[in-house]
């Protein structure tokens, strides 16, 4: 399909639409057709104006629907999950390394299983999946260092970055051989099986030294601050824009009201208050934010009504199930037709109306009923259809993109895509560092990644394989794949060596020396993709 900007600009449309390599195969829309068909060549840039800005749209979707919707509501099962005191001690770092790392890399993970999918495409995943790595172990850790110099956690520095670096080799051997088999599919889940093992064993190895009952701060949890350094709860709901302004006592509301209230995702007052460039950020959230509150529900433990809205959750019942069946293989289920009469999305709709009407009808706005923790599970399902949905057309149009400026999904994966799925855990870690907590901050940069690769390539391939073809292949297309590859291995190398050198005691100069690093390679992994830098044929 690259062809096509080598072909006269009158012929491209016939190109496009006759060439079986430029088809889409996932996604609601085609957007080499549209680029190439609906827009007159003149107006190209125009064209491509409007997709770069769309494509900055679903990085917001993406973003908004994790910290929202996807986190909270994973956060709440696995509150459920924690049924004692010993239960909780012994699974914390466990939720920690699984439901936790799951919700904050959920983005990437539905990234590359999306482009894993396509052979045309998994050049994207590899790309995204090292070029993350890279950015977030030089650019991100670097610029906790330069925020606020600290002494980096021993046992959890070297053991995350021992797991990395395994995980890293084993992506580097599959490249080498230009395929992965189910075996080793299942050898990069069965590391991350083995990672967290380790983590639950060593926080209860290290707990038990201290002598006391309390677990030390694993990955992704740091030592519990003060009321008064609590963090912002994560959910979404209309309380949470809100809930200083409630009414000391409690007053009845009508289903109606609180439908409204709950549906709003605006608190005015706070508008008020904030900054213009806050306030123009989130006029573009609020559309994106209205369409989840209403499709998704969320589940909140830490509020005395757990979040639970009446009117909104009944409605849930309904367009919870529409959105998945709507969404899933871009809505072909959705739409078969049952006998040829009856589309399925007419019978869910069915379905989830009768349940709605019981529900609404066996329950109270004051109090939740006993089931509500349901609700999490069907949020979860629901943001990730979201996400999973977000993530297609990502791919689809980043494809597009790579097509319109002869570009390779590789370098397009370690650039835009890799930095559209990072951005957010890059402004949360560098926050968390300021509020001073930047061990949790840099324990994060190398944990959580190690779910992405581990998860994205395993789970990625694992769901491509059928039994007439048990295995993917994932031949380099360019010399840039192996550019990356010892990019993101030299600088796990350099920090394995140089933490402990400093006696993990890590300053603005270890941050300097990163953000460099990752100049310089970003400079070289463009020269590579322009053949300024390439291996000599003779």
């Amino acid at each position: 399909c690259w062809e096509v900007r080598k072909q006269n600009s009158s012929e491209w449309c016939r190109f496009i639409r006759s060439n079986p390599d430029c088809r889409m195969d996932g996604g609601f829309l085609d957007y080499l057709n549209g680029v190439f068909c609906v827009f007159p060549p003149q107006l190209l840039p125009l064209a491509v104006t409007l997709y770069a800005l769309w494509l900055l749209y679903l990085f917001i979707i993406l973003g908004v629907t994790a910290e929202k919707f996807f986190c909270p509501n994973l956060s709440a099962i696995s509150t459920n999950l924690k049924l004692d005191p010993l239960a909780f001690s012994l699974t914390c770092p466990l939720h920690g390394v699984t439901f936790l790392a799951f919700g904050n890399g959920a983005p990437d993970v539905f990234s590359a299983v999306v482009a894993f999918s396509d052979p045309r495409t998994a050049g994207l995943a590899i790309g995204a999946i090292f070029g993350a790595g890279v950015f977030v172990t030089t650019v991100v850790a670097g610029g906790i260092a330069l925020v606020k110099p600290f002494t980096a956690a021993s046992r959890p520095f070297l053991r995350d970055v021992i797991f990395y670096m395994l995980a890293v080799f084993l992506t580097f051997m599959v490249l080498y051989f230009g395929r992965i088999r189910l075996g080793e599919a299942l050898g990069y889940l069965g590391l991350y099986v083995f990672y967290v093992v380790t983590v639950v064993l060593c926080t209860c190895i290290h707990r038990r030294q201290r002598g006391d009952g309390t677990a030390p701060p694993g990955p992704w949890e740091p030592e519990m601050p003060t009321d008064s350094e609590e963090p912002e709860p994560s959910g979404t709901n209309s309380s949470d824009y809100g809930e200083e302004y409630r009414p000391l006592l409690p007053s009845q509301e009508t289903s109606l009201r609180i439908l409204t209230t709950a549906l709003s995702p605006l608190d005015y007052r706070k508008w008020r208050r904030k900054p213009w460039y806050w306030r123009l950020f989130k006029a573009f959230r609020v559309p994106v934010e209205l369409v989840l509150l209403l499709t998704v529900p969320v589940v909140d433990p830490d509020k005395d009504d757990l979040n639970w809205k009446r009117p909104l959750n009944c409605l849930h019942i309904l367009t919870s199930p529409l959105l998945c069946i709507l969404t899933l293989k871009s809505g072909a289920y959705g739409l078969y037709q049952i006998q040829g009469i009856f589309p399925v999305w007419g019978l869910v709709t069915l379905v989830g109306s009768v349940l709605a009407i019981i529900i609404f009808i066996t329950t109270s706005n004051e109090e939740p009923p006993k089931y509500h923790c349901v609700f999490a599970f069907l949020g979860f399902l629901a943001s990730a259809m979201w996400i999973n949905a977000a993530a297609t057309e990502l791919v689809n149009i980043l494809r597009t993109l790579g097509i319109i400026f002869q570009l390779s999904n590789t370098v397009l994966g370690l650039t835009l895509l890799a930095w559209g799925n990072s951005i957010g855990d890059t402004f949360s870690d560098l926050t968390m560092a300021r509020q001073g907590y930047p061990r949790m901050a840099f324990s994060a940069c190398f944990g959580g990644i190690i779910f992405n690769i581990l998860v994205g390539v395993g789970l990625g391939c694992l769901l491509q394989m059928s039994s007439s073809q048990p295995l993917v292949k994932l031949e380099p297309d360019s010399l840039l794949v192996w550019v990356l590859a010892g990019a993101l291995g030299l600088s796990l190398v350099f920090s394995f060596v140089s933490v402990p050198a400093q006696c993990f005691q890590l300053g603005k100069a270890y941050g300097v020396c990163l953000i460099i690093y990752y100049l310089v390679f970003l400079c070289v992994a463009l020269l590579t993709e322009f053949r300024v830098i390439h291996l000599s044929t003779s």
